[in-house]
């Protein structure tokens, strides 16, 4: 039974969140623009979805990812690596987006720029301790297991 999440639409030319498979894990967010937007290598833009969503509860988070196809292909990626959606906020879904390539790339009105997954959430109950429990691992760091 899917989870049910209210969206408004802020601009009627705004396109919903659509899941472009049956077995897909996150649905499609679409470029609200005037125009085509060129984004230059290295520059940084946000791009307005013109929706906004409403989580069913808290124990929700919607959170915003790259597409893959554009960032292999183009270098397009979230500047902020993952966008997090709280379940209290009800602004505009704007991503924040990088061109990583050497290249400039032209997001057309319309276009499928991220992605938007709804996962469950828990906030922590964070206690002090003056100790931790032992694990093979340890303190070690990155790649500190040997594993690349």
């Amino acid at each position: 039974m899917p989870l049910t999440v209210h969206y408004k639409k802020l601009d009627p030319r705004a396109q919903a969140p659509a899941y472009a498979t049956a077995g897909a894990a996150a649905a499609d967010l679409c470029a609200l623009l005037d125009e085509p937007l060129t984004v230059a290598p290295l520059q940084r833009v946000l791009v307005p979805t013109g929706l906004a969503i409403e989580l069913p509860h808290a124990e929700c988070v919607a959170l915003v990812y790259a597409r893959s196809g554009l960032s292999i292909k183009h270098g397009l990626c979230m500047a902020n690596g993952v966008g997090v959606i709280d379940s209290d906020y009800r602004g505009e879904l704007r991503v924040p987006m990088v061109n990583l390539s050497d290249t400039a790339y032209t997001i057309q009105p319309g276009e499928r720029v991220a992605q938007l997954c709804i996962a469950p959430v828990w906030q922590a109950a964070f206690v002090q301790a003056e100790a931790l429990s032992d694990t093979d691992r340890g303190a070690g760091g990155f790649g500190s297991t040997g594993k690349v």
